[in-house]
């Protein structure tokens, strides 16, 4: 069913959004501080509101993306008034905190407010493969589902409306983390013979689907804080490390992370955990967090 959408900001992400919203048949209304950008939007059917206070009441579900959370404040306090009875999807990047507080003003204007975080690139946006993740009142979210799902696979986390800022960061710190993983791995077969990264990819990513079993059996274990090293324990690891150091240092590969694994595997030996598999680590991570 055809729904009236309005999008608040028209970078690139926003942009996106509203195509996707158009793609998928809903009369969709567009505002943007800097002019010139809906062009190409208006184009495909899009109505360009003159001011934040039009592009509000235009529709009753209103999607926002904008550079900081000040920024949404900057655009919304002025009419706040007109936000009572819609829904505000705010889809900005910024804290679980920053999102419960925005949560709270937007009840207290008398709106629905569900806080979201977009899991891919402009590009991936209308695509049902990548996931947009979505925190606050269940009931909100079932009702505005069948429309957020031109913008990707929505995902409902919970109603603790931090939720998803929270995934997101986790989420992209897990990306840097293999990524950077990746780069280093590529500059070191690289490093011997000019190995390609794209040959050494085509296998990083079968190795990858074993990354996956992994998790999948230490999340239970650091759920209920008991760590058997049934498939390999620290110790093994703590050697297969030193391989991983000696082979970087020699061919002068330094990002850094292999000191990282070597530092934390070596302290959780010398506390005692030694049999423990490699999901023990959490506990010197919450320790560090906690310092």
């Amino acid at each position: 069913m055809s729904a009236n959408v309005t999008v608040l900001g028209l970078g690139s992400m926003g942009t996106a959004l509203a195509g996707a919203f158009l793609s998928a048949g809903h009369r969709t209304t567009v505002w943007n501080r800097t002019p010139g950008k809906a062009g190409a939007l208006v184009a495909r059917g899009a109505a360009e509101a003159a001011a934040p206070a039009g592009a509000v009441a235009a529709s009753e579900l209103v999607v926002v993306c904008l550079a900081t959370y000040e920024t949404v404040h900057q655009v919304l306090d002025p009419v706040a008034g007109g936000l009572a009875g819609r829904t505000l999807v705010n889809l900005t990047s910024g804290t679980p905190e920053e999102a419960r507080g925005i949560a709270a003003w937007a009840a207290g204007h008398g709106a629905e407010y569900l806080d979201g975080g977009i899991m891919t690139t402009p590009p991936g946006i209308g695509n049902p493969d990548f996931m947009l993740l979505y925190s606050g009142p269940r009931s909100v979210f079932d009702a505005r589902r069948p429309v957020l799902a031109a913008l990707g696979d929505p995902v409902h986390l919970g109603e603790d409306t931090g939720l998803a800022s929270l995934y997101d960061t986790a989420l992209l710190g897990l990306m840097w983390s293999a990524l950077t993983g990746w780069l280093h791995g590529a500059a070191l077969v690289g490093a011997d013979g000019g190995e390609r990264a794209t040959a050494f990819t085509r296998v990083a990513n079968r190795w990858m689907k074993a990354v996956e079993v992994f998790m999948n059996t230490y999340a239970p274990q650091v759920d209920a804080g008991k760590y058997p090293g049934d498939d390999a324990t620290l110790d093994v690891h703590a050697a297969a490390i030193e391989h991983l150091v000696h082979a970087s240092e020699a061919r002068g590969i330094a990002s850094g992370l292999p000191e990282i694994f070597q530092d934390l595997t070596r302290r959780g030996i010398e506390a005692g955990h030694g049999r423990d598999s490699w999901a023990r680590l959490v506990e010197l991570v919450r320790e560090d967090g906690r310092k």
